[in-house]
């Protein structure tokens, strides 16, 4: 076994995962799994650049990790960074800041290098299932941007959208600064808009109604899965491979949508850096239910940050 260590920073949040890796079977085993909301992408739909307070957020979480990577004794270590690094002027500050705190350097992919890391970290404990058909569509709900991928045993067609729910937050929602709470109808028929726009565009390249088995990833998705069990706490091991009927995704939709900030914040399992973002993250959710027709959403708490560490086991073979 080798002791790997994956960060993955996106939009929103960034996330650690340590674990023995076998690099023959690419089996792992975790050993710490951890999540902070940093907030990366504020306002850089809107300026461009990262800003000076979300930049300090970041770096205090990574040093944060590094501490724990140290104490693991991780011999490789990869530190992948999406969205909101690729579209900022200023991202040269952000891989500088990385490089000193962790000692590697943030690797900024491509959308369609992460569809790829999130379809492999989803699907690859799925092999062998007979209660799931495949082709899989994996649908990755990031905060600045949304992974579609169609794949069997390996990914067929990807491609990544601007649509995420910071983003569709940030574009749609904040007035004077502000998140509208709860938001107008005309600014979620807005919203709603502008994701069947760029559903459009993925569906270009990808095949998404040629699906047969949805599966749906990161904290959009795990969250709209503890509401639908009337999680009291968030629950991993409860949320892990749940299955969400479309009825009960657009029931919970609708209640996100037209509730306060202080009505989400009470739900039990929710987060308190997705209060604000929630009901873009769970209407994007389903939209792309309803595009393909799908009865549900077979949701996973592996994803991207398990692709990366499936990469790390590799190199080491």
């Amino acid at each position: 076994m080798t002791r790997v260590a994956a960060v993955d920073c996106g939009t929103n949040s960034i996330r650690l995962l340590v674990a023995d890796a076998d690099p023959r079977t690419g089996e792992i085993v975790d050993l710490d799994r951890r999540m902070t909301i940093v907030r990366l992408g504020q306002d850089v739909d809107r300026t461009g650049r990262l800003a000076p307070e979300a930049l300090q957020r970041t770096f205090a979480a990574c040093r944060e990790y590094a501490a724990v990577v140290k104490e693991l004794g991780a011999q490789r270590l990869r530190f992948v960074a999406t969205s909101a690094s690729r579209d900022a002027e200023n991202r040269d500050e952000f891989v500088r800041g990385v490089l000193d705190i962790l000692g590697v350097e943030p690797e900024v992919i491509t959308g369609e290098q992460e569809a790829e890391f999130s379809f492999t970290g989803a699907t690859k404990e799925l092999a062998g299932r007979d209660d799931l058909t495949r082709p899989y569509l994996v649908v990755d709900i990031g905060g600045g941007s949304t992974e579609f991928v169609v794949g069997d045993d390996r990914v067929r067609a990807a491609r990544s959208v601007d649509v995420g729910c910071v983003r569709m937050t940030e574009r749609h929602l904040v007035v004077d600064g502000k998140v509208t709470d709860p938001p107008t109808e005309r600014q979620i028929a807005a919203m709603r808009a502008d994701i069947e726009a760029a559903l459009d565009v993925a569906e270009r390249t990808v095949p998404l109604r040629e699906a047969h088995t949805l599966v749906g990833l990161a904290g959009s998705v795990t969250t709209v899965s503890a509401i639908a069990q009337g999680l009291p706490e968030y629950d991993s091991a409860a949320i892990h491979h749940s299955r969400v009927s479309h009825e009960k995704v657009r029931e919970i939709t609708d209640r996100l949508l037209r509730s306060t900030h202080a009505e989400r914040a009470a739900i039990g399992a929710m987060h308190p850096g997705r209060v604000d973002v929630i009901g873009a993250g769970a209407l994007v959710l389903l939209s792309v239910m309803e595009r393909i027709g799908a009865r549900e959403v077979v949701v996973s708490e592996h994803d991207i940050l398990d692709g990366i560490a499936h990469s790390c086991a590799a190199e080491a073979r």
